[in-house]
């Protein structure tokens, strides 16, 4: 299945990482109905950080794309990274407002009790942690890695059988589902504007 929130782009091609990534929720409020991946997803243009003291993951795939705002004019470069499941621990995620405060969202703290996600697709810019993949194959075409959600033909792109991530802290466009499982959700708001870094 292709999402197409995360729009491949063939002209002025930009691989922002070599990395894997994952992200939590790009919204809480709305949320994401179990089984169904959005197939259409406006970003808003606001970038939200993701922090995490461990990622466990199967079946990953990554390569260039953009994410685009509602008015289908406004992209931004992004690193597109699929995750079939995910198991996420003592996750973090901040979006800091216009007007200073941060809504702030942790969950998975009980490291029996991890975060899980389903058939993640990530859009983000920036990651940093320590990673570990096995059966990694980087250049491979877009089109044709192991997940669900591929790339155009002739795209650069890499996959793996499974990746682990160590302090994970990322900054990401958009994240979106088909299951994600807080366990232990807190969200509040902060008005000295914290976020997870």
């Amino acid at each position: 299945m292709r999402l197409s929130s995360l729009t491949r782009t063939r002209k002025g091609r930009v691989l922002i990482a070599l990395v894997p990534t994952v992200a939590a929720l790009a919204f809480v409020g709305g949320g994401v109905a179990q089984g169904v991946v959005p197939v259409s997803m406006a970003v808003s243009g606001q970038q939200f950080k993701i922090s995490a003291d461990k990622l466990q993951g199967t079946g990953f795939s990554q390569y260039a794309g953009v994410a685009v705002e509602a008015d289908k004019k406004t992209q931004h470069p992004a690193a597109i990274a699929n995750i079939t499941e995910a198991k996420l621990y003592n996750l973090c995620q901040s979006i800091k407002t216009p007007f200073g405060v941060s809504l702030l969202i942790e969950a998975g703290t009980n490291p029996q009790r991890p975060v899980e996600a389903t058939g993640l697709q990530i859009g983000m810019d920036n990651l940093a942690g320590d990673a570990t993949f096995n059966a990694i194959r980087i250049g491979v075409d877009a089109s044709t890695v192991t997940t669900a959600g591929k790339g155009d033909a002739k795209d650069f792109a890499m996959d793996s059988d499974t990746v682990t991530i160590d302090n994970l802290k990322q900054v990401s466009w958009s994240t979106q589902a088909a299951v994600f499982k807080l366990t232990d959700l807190k969200l509040g708001i902060n008005m000295e504007g914290k976020e997870c870094f």
